[in-house]
C-alpha cells in the first residue's frame, strides 16, 4: 500500500480526544483544516507523554524568550472529536520539535508496521535512529501538525484534562479503579471497591 502523508500547516483545530467510557476509551489525535479531518488513534500513555514533553519544550522556549507560549484568553476548546471519525492509522511513534525558521512546534505521529518494529528494536539496541524521508513511497503513514507555541500550550492544557478525566486511582496502589472495584495488590489481592 502506498504511503499516506497527512500534513497540517497549520490546522484550524488540533486536539486530543477520546471515544468510550473511562476504562474502555480509545484516544485520538485529531487535526482539522476546513472540511479535511484526520484522526490518528494512540494509547493514553502516548497522549500523556506528548503533553508532558510538549509542556517542557514550551516552558524552555518561554524561559529563553524564543516564543510566546501563553495560551491567551480564547475560549476553551472542548475535547469533542469532529465527525466523521475515521481512524487513518494507529500511531506507533510520536516526535516533536521546534522549527526556529518558522517559529512553530512540529508534532508527528508515524505508523509502525510489524517489520519496521523489528528493525526499530534492532536499531535501538545499536543506538541508531530510523529516519524516513517524506518522499519515500515505502515509508509508514505520517501525520504532521505545525502549530504556533500558543496553540501548542492550549493543546497541552486540553490533553492533560482528557487524560485526567479517566477512572480515579486506587488510594492504596494507584491503579485505576473500575466502577465494580478491583483486586488491590497492596491488600494482598483482596477486592477493594
Amino acid at each position: 500500500m502506498a504511503r499516506r502523508l497527512f500534513i497540517f500547516d497549520p490546522p484550524t483545530r488540533f486536539i486530543a480526544g477520546t471515544i468510550g467510557q473511562p476504562g474502555n476509551r480509545t484516544f485520538y489525535l485529531q487535526a482539522r483544516d476546513g472540511e479535511r479531518i484526520v484522526s490518528v488513534s494512540l494509547e493514553k500513555v502516548q497522549v500523556a507523554v506528548l503533553a508532558d514533553r510538549l509542556g517542557a519544550l514550551l516552558d524552555e522556549l518561554d524561559r529563553r524568550g524564543i516564543a510566546e507560549t501563553s495560551a491567551g484568553s480564547e475560549t476553551e476548546d472542548p475535547a469533542t472529536l469532529d465527525e466523521p471519525l475515521n481512524e487513518a492509522f494507529r500511531a506507533g511513534t510520536l516526535s516533536l520539535g521546534w522549527d526556529g525558521a518558522d517559529d512553530v512546534i512540529v508534532i508527528e505521529a508515524r505508523e509502525i508496521e510489524e517489520e519496521d518494529e523489528e528493525e526499530a528494536e534492532a536499531g535501538e539496541a545499536e543506538g541508531a535512529v530510523l529516519e524516513i524521508a517524506d518522499d519515500d513511497p515505502d515509508g509508514p503513514d505520517l501525520f504532521r501538525v505545525r502549530i504556533p507555541a500558543a496553540v501548542a500550550r492550549r493543546f497541552v492544557d486540553q490533553a492533560v484534562r482528557v487524560v485526567a478525566s479517566g477512572r480515579p486511582p486506587c488510594p492504596l496502589c494507584g491503579q485505576p479503579l473500575d466502577p465494580q472495584g478491583h483486586l488491590c495488590p497492596r491488600r494482598n489481592g483482596t477486592f477493594l471497591n
